[in-house]
């Protein structure tokens, strides 16, 4: 490999192996590479949605605090090289290109395990923490917990799990029941656990597990402590005070368990100075198009918080449409029926990824006009709302980054829903 496009490609290749539900693979790639993961000091992330968040918190307040980091997030919103961040920025081309080409020489070797791209991506972060001699290394699960490649490192400090509600059902099992005992195969013997979940089905089964593993727990509104109103998020929404809440909870049980300082400056900065784009971020009007509020809502819960925050909207625009498109393995129409009242006007397109739900099938459930793509929903939404509007992108990540690279002019590598 000698360019970025050719370690993609190899890379991009490996998506028709899909999502592989075992450990068993990713664990022989370990030990085949003198497992990278050894001696890492993690903080292991899942949960159904602000996973992302609290873990850029995390980052950001380690950063802060002086630490060299590593962060591991999936999936990418631009770059491929996003998911990989060392002390905050994405890992650059070059070393791609060398890990990928290493990796895929030391993978197509006889006897070697047959990977999928999340694993192979997940290798490549851990082998370029490793070099990079951090202090600390920052995992969101990509998918669950028990059986996900990030839960194959051993060497966790402090296990966090955010929310719980029912997606990937497919994969996770068809209740909440099923969907909490996979995200609490994160839970570690003995180690702390700060859990977000406020679900009590699920609930009772985190805690169950934590104690069977004599895990202590931190649990929201009982032990981890609301934000102080002197802090305000650079993340917009309610929900980010509780996200913040459980990242400050677990900056100060990294410290306890590190003997590390992490100081209330480090706090305050996991707290105010992270950036997380996509994340009910608003890129403001010109001349050319109204406000467009840019969400990853992808489920119903995620569209609960982006309903309530357009509500909250102390100048909402009298004209505001919505811009959407969504896989076909979520919950489109519990999605579609939270958005419905709080956009007029309703444009959907095809995610840009596979497994991405006919749009005619989304106006089937709530009426709007359907789009060969995002850029042309855009423009439709914008005309029909005119300069002083709202036009929010929602119900995938991937139609949301499309719409972001669109308005920002930001380059791109392709999506892949891993």
């Amino acid at each position: 490999m000698r360019s970025l496009s050719e370690a993609l490609a190899w890379v991009y290749a490996l998506e028709p192996r899909g999502i592989r539900y075992e450990l068993e693979r990713v664990r022989a790639a370990l030990a085949l590479l003198g497992d990278p993961g050894r001696g890492l000091r993690v903080v292991h992330i899942a949960g159904t949605n602000g996973k992302g968040s609290v873990a850029a918190m995390v980052e950001r307040g380690l950063r802060a605090a002086g630490l060299r980091t590593g962060l591991f997030t999936s999936p990418h919103l631009h770059r491929f090289a996003e998911r990989i961040r060392i002390s905050g920025r994405p890992i650059a081309d070059e070393r791609i290109v060398r890990g990928l080409a290493d990796l895929r020489r030391r993978l197509d070797a006889p006897g070697a395990p047959a990977l999928t791209f999340f694993e192979v991506t997940f290798l490549l972060a851990l082998r370029a923490f490793r070099a990079s001699r951090v202090d600390a290394v920052v995992l969101e699960t990509g998918l669950g917990g028990r059986l996900d490649a990030t839960n194959a490192v051993g060497d966790v400090v402090v296990s966090v799990i955010t929310t719980l509600s029912l997606d990937h059902t497919d994969m996770l099992g068809p209740d909440i029941t099923d969907v909490a005992r996979e995200k609490a195969g994160i839970v570690r013997r003995a180690t702390p656990l700060v859990c977000g979940v406020t679900d009590p089905v699920a609930l009772a089964v985190v805690l169950e597990a934590a104690a069977e593993l004599d895990a202590p727990v931190a649990l929201l509104g009982r032990d981890v402590k609301a934000l102080p109103d002197g802090l305000r998020p650079a993340l917009a929404g309610d929900h980010q005070r509780t996200n913040a809440a459980l990242a400050i909870a677990t900056l100060e049980t990294f410290a306890r368990r590190t003997a590390t300082a992490i100081g209330p400056e480090a706090l305050a900065s996991a707290v105010c100075d992270v950036r997380w784009p996509g994340r009910l971020e608003l890129v403001r009007a010109s001349r050319q198009r109204p406000d467009v509020l840019l969400d990853a809502a992808h489920n119903p819960e995620g569209a609960t918080a982006l309903a309530a925050y357009v509500r909250s909207l102390e100048a909402l625009p009298s004209r505001t449409a919505l811009v959407l498109g969504a896989q076909s393995t979520k919950d489109v129409t519990s999605i579609l029926r939270v958005l419905e009242p709080i956009a007029e006007h309703r444009f959907y397109v095809p995610a840009p990824v596979r497994r991405g739900i006919d749009p005619r099938a989304l106006a089937a459930i709530v009426g709007g006009d359907v789009h060969a793509s995002v850029p042309d929903a855009l423009a439709a939404a914008f005309r029909r709302v005119g300069r002083h509007g709202l036009v929010v992108v929602a119900g995938s990540i991937f139609v949301m980054g499309a719409a972001r690279a669109h308005l920002l002019g930001v380059p791109t590598d392709p999506p892949i829903a891993m």
